[in-house]
């Protein structure tokens, strides 16, 4: 594929490469099940629990000098099954974290269109990966989807000191591959900080993966661009040109 006036194609990776949603609720059914053989919980209690943990990974504060990300996340199990019912559930919430993470790791994998559509552009353009989160998990999970050796460069934005959408750590990938801002593109899901952040460092264009069409309909920020699915970015990006 050749493509004229763009250099470089950030991505973002959770849910716009890898389906981290899909893996993450997998990963909770493998620990329900895990609680209703192996705790004195109901059903409807393990489901509260499992709904407490997802509301604390969303709202995570992680500090690394005070302990491991591991830890932390151990600490959300045993916490949310404290809040049902007081008790030591140490091992418990061990075996609901290991289960967790090592289930929804296996789970992320880049499909093979996807892996082929990315061997593609890199004939054409510089491809990096760009992707918001604490670094050993997202680090676990590009290791885990194997996507490494298909990029020139990768940034995880909790190795450094702004993440997506600041500006700065979009300008840091343009000088890591040695292009201009208005010779790259952004392709991500999220509009807060995907699209917001292409717009904020002045890419040449900005393209939303919309995986909910029919919620949707009016985006703020407005992408110049939407796909439904990441395999229709060759078609945007050749008319893009």
């Amino acid at each position: 594929m050749v493509l004229h006036g763009i250099k470089a194609i950030f991505f973002d990776l959770d849910n716009t490469l890898i389906d981290t949603s899909g893996a993450s609720k997998k990963a909770i059914e493998e620990v329900i099940k895990l609680l209703k053989d192996k705790s004195e919980f109901k059903e409807d209690e393990i489901h509260i629990i499992c709904n407490r943990f997802q509301a604390k990974l969303l709202h995570e504060m992680f500090d690394p000098s005070e302990m491991t990300i591991d830890n932390l996340r151990v600490l959300h199990w045993e916490k949310s099954m404290q809040e049902i019912k007081p008790g030591d559930y140490k091992d418990l919430a061990n075996e609901s974290y290991a289960l967790w993470k090592t289930k929804r790791l296996q789970l992320m994998t880049l499909s093979e269109s996807t892996r082929n559509m990315l061997g593609e552009l890199r004939k054409s353009v510089r491809l990096v990966l760009l992707t918001n989160g604490e670094r050993q998990v997202q680090r676990e999970k590009i290791e885990a989807c194997g996507v490494s050796a298909l990029f020139d460069a990768i940034v995880v934005g909790g190795e450094h000191s702004e993440e997506k959408p600041d500006p700065s750590i979009f300008l840091h990938c343009c000088d890591l591959v040695s292009v201009k801002p208005e010779d790259c593109v952004m392709v991500g899901d999220n509009l807060d900080t995907d699209i917001q952040g292409g717009l904020n460092a002045g890419l040449k264009a900005t393209i939303w993966l919309n995986k909910n069409p029919q919620i949707n309909r009016k985006p703020s920020p407005t992408p110049h661009y939407t796909i439904y699915s990441v395999n229709k970015l060759p078609e945007v990006l050749q008319n893009l040109q």
